[in-house]
């Protein structure tokens, strides 16, 4: 439209529509009550039965004291290590509330869809509400954590608590109800058990949501225990007893592994710490910190191919980092008094960062990785980043909004939209500091000693202690002189698009790409394909899906998109093997690569004019100067 008949139109249009206000909004309804730091009148009585495993639905009983008046019930939505409002209260339903064996009715509330407003009539003391936790059946529902043997319960889904308080002050009473002959195991402490029936402890509800229970068939438990005043305790559910044995050499590299944690940190902040360890192709892999346990989930060939699990044996040394790290030192903007007030990330890349750098060390450490395959992850890492040009408009700070701004749901571009780069990138700042600390130091210090200090105080403690990015800098001070505030805010706040390689120049190594595979790769299945990342521009599954295409590389500038498979290599059907061999022809005859794509019911053939080898990426040493890597991954003294 022009300009005239546009200024036509308006002085056409009746002088009532022209003055007319127009819509209004209609009210908010009242805030949810702030929460407070009082205690709740009362204990809350929560009774979970797991016996129906072939709906995979999980009934939920629970008895609330109440006076008369309005009440509000939370469905707890921001949960703790995911960093995200992810409460999954799509799967929760047929919600009933009775009181003196009356139903009452309940409100969902309009705006916050996880309150549930009650008006309790006079003379009522207690409500008794019930509903069920519906577990996914699918995949594409979600990850599967409940099947006819195995079941992983989290507490956060079965549970609706008064808001208002703060939960350290809300009490529960909880039990569960399990299948005939399956055994448990959770950080809470049995009360009683009666055939299927458990009784636990009294608990606070913060501690309840944070003490997940595991439970099943096929079940192990194995003593890690560095002495009597450090328990803890790999607790193993598999889907066949075959996949819970355990070799003496296996058993011996998992309990390194705690005494790495335990040299660390010179400290404990749990009375037992429990992995509960999945070992299933039928119950998705999980990875997910608590104080006192963690949930871990992996292949069901973990132990029984150990050779083939080299990509993923940091899950264990992680998640128990995450003790420290994460649950009991935590950045003050993820502690909240609720599970359902907001979380502010913006400290993931310690919480999480400084996590992915010790969990990798610890593994190494304890000789569940060599120093070769350890240093070939590294390079790994650094190596996604020469083809992430999301770098230039992302500062490394803002991938922490990533876990609110998709609620950690896949994206298809990664390397442009670079989703949480505070855990890869996090790791190389650190081992940046760690290298830095022992330049500075004459090799008298390390990030270590920062570890001793900042997360191994009050020794013993369960009580969760928060902190800021000024106390990080503090604490990096105290251990070795630096400007450490500047050296953060360059490398996590400031556009930063240069591969993060400081820590391996400083290390005494140096980032390079050859033709040459690790032996450890080849009997590996990483999980989210063969990557051709470094080279061709794109990561590739077994059956040809492919999994990422990096953003302006060769294959994203040929127009191979994410959504695609691939069906034929130079005119023979695809293979990762027969990938490999079209990509070492090219490197010396000069021929392009011919690619055969499917698209939905499409066929597209793409010649990629691409002669750089397969560029794996490795970490060389640097003759003449000091080695600072290796003793990082050396086992302590």
């Amino acid at each position: 439209m022009t300009l005239f008949a546009a200024l036509s139109v308006a002085a056409s249009t009746p002088v009532h529509a022209q003055n007319s206000p127009g819509p209004q909004p209609i009210p908010l309804p009242p805030p949810i009550a702030t929460p407070a730091d009082v205690a709740y009148p009362g204990t809350l009585s929560l009774l979970v039965d797991l016996t129906d495993v072939v709906h995979r639905v999980a009934e939920v009983h629970e008895t609330v004291p109440v006076a008369a008046g309005p009440l509000t019930l939370l469905y707890p939505q921001w949960i703790p290590g995911t960093h995200s409002p992810t409460g999954p209260i799509s799967k929760m339903a047929g919600l009933v509330v009775t009181a003196n064996g009356k139903r009452l009715e309940w409100v969902r509330d309009p705006v916050n869809v996880y309150a549930y407003h009650i008006d309790v009539p006079q003379g009522v003391k207690t409500l008794d509400v019930n509903f069920q936790y519906l577990a996914p059946v699918k995949k594409g529902e979600g990850r599967i954590s409940f099947s006819s043997n195995f079941v992983d319960l989290s507490w956060n889904t079965v549970v609706l608590y008064p808001a208002g308080y703060f939960s350290r002050r809300i009490q529960y009473s909880p039990s569960i109800k399990l299948p005939e002959g399956w055994k448990y195991a959770t950080a809470l402490e049995t009360k009683s058990q009666k055939g299927n029936l458990v009784h636990f402890d009294d608990t606070p509800l913060n501690k309840l949501v944070d003490s997940p229970l595991y439970a099943g068939v096929n079940f192990k438990r194995v003593d890690l225990s560095t002495d009597s005043s450090n328990k803890v305790y790999l607790d193993v559910f598999a889907d066949t007893p075959a996949e819970l044995e355990i070799t003496p050499e296996e058993l011996q590299l998992h309990r390194n592994m705690v005494l790495e944690a335990r040299k660390l940190f010179a400290s404990h902040h749990y009375d037992h710490y429990d992995f509960l360890f999945s070992v299933s192709d039928i119950i998705g892999g999980e990875g997910l910190e608590h104080h006192q346990s963690s949930e871990d989930g992996t292949v069901a060939n973990y132990f029984t191919d150990w050779a083939a699990g080299v990509q993923r044996r940091d899950l264990l040394a992680h998640e128990y980092t995450h003790s420290w790290d994460g649950k009991f030192r935590r950045p003050a903007g993820l502690w909240t008094p609720n599970f359902d007030v907001p979380m502010q990330d913006e400290l993931l890349w310690v919480y999480e960062g400084m996590t992915q750098y010790y969990g990798n060390v610890l593994t190494a450490r304890a000789g569940m990785r060599t120093p070769e395959q350890a240093r070939d992850l590294l390079a790994g890492v650094a190596a996604t980043f020469e083809t992430s040009p999301g770098r230039k408009w992302r500062p490394m700070v803002d991938t922490t909004n990533q876990p609110t701004v998709s609620q950690r749901t896949p994206v298809s571009w990664v390397s442009w939209q670079r989703p949480e780069d505070y855990y890869t990138e996090g790791m190389l700042i650190w081992l940046d500091a760690d290298t830095k600390i022992r330049e500075l130091s004459n090799g008298q210090k390390s990030l270590d000693d920062f570890a001793k200090l900042f997360y191994g105080v009050d020794n013993g403690s369960y009580i969760t202690e928060t902190y800021t990015f000024n106390d990080l800098v503090t604490a990096l001070n105290t251990v070795q002189p630096y400007d450490w505030a500047n050296f953060l805010k360059t490398r996590v706040y400031d556009l930063h698009p240069e591969v993060p390689e400081n820590g391996f120049t400083q290390g005494g190594y140096k980032l390079v790409y050859n033709d040459h595979q690790p032996e450890w790769m080849k009997h590996g299945d990483n999980p989210r394909g063969t990557s051709f990342a470094t080279s061709l521009g794109f990561s590739v599954m077994g059956n040809g899906e492919l999994g990422s295409v990096a953003w302006d590389g060769p294959a994203f500038k040929a127009g191979i998109t994410p959504d695609m498979q691939l069906v034929g290599v130079n005119d023979q059907t695809f293979s990762v093997a027969a990938l490999r061999d079209a990509i070492l022809s090219a490197e010396k005859d000069k021929s392009p690569i011919k690619l055969l794509l499917k698209r939905d019911d499409q066929l597209q053939t793409v010649s990629l004019d691409y002669h750089g080898g397969l560029r794996y990426p490795h970490l060389e040493r640097v003759e003449g100067t000091e080695d600072r890597l290796d003793p990082i991954l050396s086992p302590s003294k």
